[in-house]
């Protein structure tokens, strides 16, 4: 057994000393394919639980109350409430005007809450920039900020009266802008707006004649309670007209703003997690090819499945587990500095990964080894040894019709189509690469020609922020799905490269020249992408369709982006193919084989 182990390990060092550039390719396969997954999840995290981190970070309340009547008798009914059974704390009641706010010219509607700079034991506003509330200043909601532009130090004016902008915050007590749900006093009808705090002294000269409301949160002892803590029949008429709003429902509330961007992200993952595992399944592919040989070799000396099975997987773990810690790694970090769900929410995911994500990735590198084990495992039990000795590609099935068409052709355009012929299999990964980065493309395009209806917030009309994170996300899906696809080009080039070195050895000592040579490598490598770009278009556009819009790209758009995808993969496979092909015929030739 000893002896048997020290075997596996001098093979397995000699073969990643031997075979660098074939290990290396492989480690960035699986490390792009790791990250990637890992880079979903995370924005998954950032996506569904932004509220929940907010809640926890602000100490948030269950329950938010404002009267169906302003002034103080709503102060005093709201002052009863915080002794009734089922309430274990309170903030508030907080004094609150529905008022309009004018910022760069732009004027829209304003929820005003008045504060004092006493932290409460229920909602305290996380500050992110500047400092809380003081008197002439006004803090606003980081996301309201961001809508219209404001830096602190600005001048704002609510309602005629200029104030200073001392700072920006998030809250967990009301919806995100521009759901913060701004109403006319005794008013149940909400309209679109944003949010403010002010110093409690301010609050009653800004309202001028408007009665002032009020706003009270509580903490429950049940928080699935809800409303039923105050009013148990939901039918007590003291209660007609008041609004209640539990976490979940600001939760909800908050939630769809990112609901199209999550679905973005959902499906932009799996398109990616495809595309990584393209690129692994196409250097695993190119491996397996490249180890043929070796599988005979070991039958040769006696050595059988189990040990030719443990040579593979010793390899292909240690190279899955050092890239399963480099994507953890990099898609953690960089998934909040692509994405953040909205600026009104707390959108750090934390220092270390939780333990699911970490299993996650690692089990996702560890299948990539396993699977990857498989072929030669089965190979070996398969083939003899001659046959494994001998190392014979895929002979191409010969018909009349092809070979009269193949007379007619250009050199290099023959070379190409005899290299797909030997290896449909990585013509094929070829397509999808090229298939899922093109319909990745295709819908940012699709969104961008979608009509942008602004939000009505009373005076003026603002962006849609919902239609500002659907792109931010899709550009974001389609930025990794170019990568990507680039990265499984340059290995899907390479490995073409390594594993035709005979064949192209063979072609130019009949005659070929070597850019013919490397022409043929390039066209292997653009013929198969050309029906994955047909095939791409449509996919993108009917995938956004089909979840929002109605309105097509631009014809223009489309034929556009499809000439500049094929010219990429045209541009990255040529120069490698053109390098490789100059190699003198005799060291390839004598260098051909594993």
């Amino acid at each position: 057994m000893a002896g048997r182990l020290l075997l596996i390990c001098r093979l397995l060092t000699r073969g990643l000393r031997r075979h660098r550039t074939e290990n290396v390719l492989l480690l960035v396969a699986i490390t792009a394919a790791t990250a990637t997954l890992t880079l979903g999840l995370t924005l998954n995290e950032l996506v569904t639980r932004p509220y929940e981190r907010t809640r926890v970070a602000t100490a948030g309340p269950d329950l938010v109350v404002e009267p169906g009547f302003p002034g103080p008798q709503a102060l005093d009914a709201l002052a009863r409430l915080t002794t009734m059974p089922g309430i274990t704390d309170h903030g508030g009641p907080y004094p609150v005007a529905f008022l309009a706010l004018t910022a760069r010219d732009t004027t829209v509607r304003v929820v005003v809450e008045g504060r004092d700079g006493t932290p409460a034991a229920v909602d305290r506003p996380a500050v992110t920039d500047g400092t809380w509330v003081r008197p002439g200043g006004v803090v606003v909601e980081r996301t309201f900020a961001d809508a219209l532009g404001m830096h602190v130090g600005d001048m704002v004016s609510v309602d005629g009266h200029p104030l200073h902008v001392v700072g920006f915050a998030v809250t967990a007590a009301r919806p995100v802008y521009p759901q913060v749900r701004w109403h006319l006093p005794g008013s149940n009808l909400v309209e679109k707006g944003g949010l403010v705090w002010v110093d409690h002294r301010d609050i009653a000269t800004l309202a001028g004649k408007q009665p002032l409301s009020y706003t009270l949160n509580l903490t429950l002892a049940d928080r699935e309670a809800g409303a039923r803590v105050v009013d148990p029949s939901g039918s007590d008429l003291r209660f007609r007209g008041w609004i209640f709003r539990t976490a979940r429902d600001i939760a909800e509330s908050s939630g769809r703003q990112n609901g199209q961007a999550e679905t973005a992200l959902v499906v932009g993952s799996w398109l990616l997690t495809g595309l990584a595992v393209v690129g692994v399944a196409g250097i695993v592919a190119g491996r397996v090819i490249a180890r043929r040989r070796r599988v005979g070799l070991l039958k040769a000396v006696g050595a059988g499945p189990g040990v030719i099975a443990a040579v593979h997987l010793a390899e292909y773990v240690v190279i899955g587990l050092a890239a399963a810690g480099a994507g953890l790694a990099i898609g953690w970090f960089t998934a909040p500095l692509l994405f953040r769900p909205s600026a009104g929410f707390v959108g750090s995911v934390g220092v270390y990964p939780p333990l699911r994500v970490v299993v996650t990735a690692t089990a996702f590198a560890l299948a990539i080894a396993v699977a990857a084990t498989l072929g030669p495992v089965l190979r070996a039990a398969a083939s003899s040894t001659v046959q494994a000795l001998a190392d014979a590609p895929t002979p191409p099935r010969r018909r009349r019709w092809t070979i009269w068409l193949s007379r007619r052709l250009p050199t290099a355009l023959l070379i190409g189509v005899r290299i797909n012929a030997r290896r449909p299999h990585r013509a094929r990964l070829v397509t999808v690469n090229t298939l899922i980065s093109t319909a990745a493309l295709a819908a940012v395009l699709t969104i961008l020609a979608q009509d942008d209806d602004p939000l009505n917030l009373g005076y003026s009309e603002l962006p849609d922020p919902r239609n500002e994170r659907t792109l931010q996300a899709m550009l974001i899906v389609a930025g990794v799905a170019c990568f990507l696809a680039l990265l499984n080009t340059i290995v899907s080039t390479w490995t073409a490269v390594l594993d035709t070195q005979h064949p192209l050895a063979v072609a130019r000592a009949l005659g070929a020249t070597p850019a013919q040579a490397g022409m043929g490598l390039a066209v292997a490598q653009l013929l198969p992408a050309v029906p994955g770009v047909a095939a791409g278009i449509p996919f993108g556009i009917g995938l956004y369709l089909f979840f929002d819009g109605e309105r097509y790209p631009p014809a223009s758009w489309t034929v556009t982006a499809a000439c500049g995808l094929l010219f990429a993969v045209a541009a990255v496979t040529a120069i490698p193919a053109l390098v490789a092909a100059r190699r003198p015929v005799a060291d390839a030739l004598r260098s051909a084989g594993p």
